[in-house]
């Protein structure tokens, strides 16, 4: 189903049809390094990943992890979406690109646009949690808007992550999130709507 689209990007609530790719995203080098070994090999155990994660919790929720692709082109470049984890009290924004698309602001541009919806699915709050060695992550979640709360540990055996916070109220005025909203605006070379 599709959730949203920028000036490159079109995102999508995930399928059973995407374990290869999300086989091929949670064995990344990276990926494993900053997120962790999900211990997923084959595309039946991906298949059944995807169906007991962001499809269980889009069902669930009306949210989730979303697949995002290059506008107009269906190929999936990475995930980008909104997560309610048990160890957190508010709903995390996530994402994770295949290493081809990295560096290519797509990442900001996708979580830009999440968290623009993210009102809409009444979350008021948005939270994240990254490593505190993943540099290019926290330069992002800041680049977004977030800032940075708190150093945390969501399990005792847990070496601990930065927590990253954003309120999304609208401004006095009644102007909705207009620092996202600007920034989307400039990403969309076009005009119009940034997002839709």
């Amino acid at each position: 189903m599709h959730i949203l689209a920028t000036a490159r990007l079109s995102l999508r609530t995930v399928a059973p049809g995407d374990a290869a790719f999300y086989l091929a995203l949670v064995n990344d080098p990276a990926f494993v390094e900053h997120i962790g070994d999900r211990g997923i090999r084959t595309l039946d155990d991906a298949h059944e990943a995807l169906l007991a994660g962001p499809i269980a919790m889009q069902d669930a929720r009306g949210h989730s992890l979303y697949v995002v692709e290059l506008a107009g082109q269906g190929i999936p470049i990475g995930m980008c979406g909104l997560i309610k984890r048990d160890s957190l009290d508010h709903v995390d924004i996530g994402y994770a690109f295949l290493p081809a698309w990295r560096g290519q602001g797509y990442a900001c541009e996708a979580g830009l646009a999440v968290l623009g919806h993210a009102p809409e699915l009444g979350i008021r709050r948005v939270v994240a949690i990254t490593s505190p060695n993943n540099i290019a992550s926290n330069f992002l979640l800041r680049k977004m808007g977030l800032r940075f709360e708190r150093f945390v540990h969501l399990a005792p055996d847990d070496a601990g992550s930065n927590l990253y916070s954003i309120d999304l109220v609208p401004a006095p005025g009644g102007d909705p999130l207009p620092r996202i909203m600007n920034a989307l605006e400039a990403l969309n070379p076009q005009g119009g709507p940034a997002y839709r």
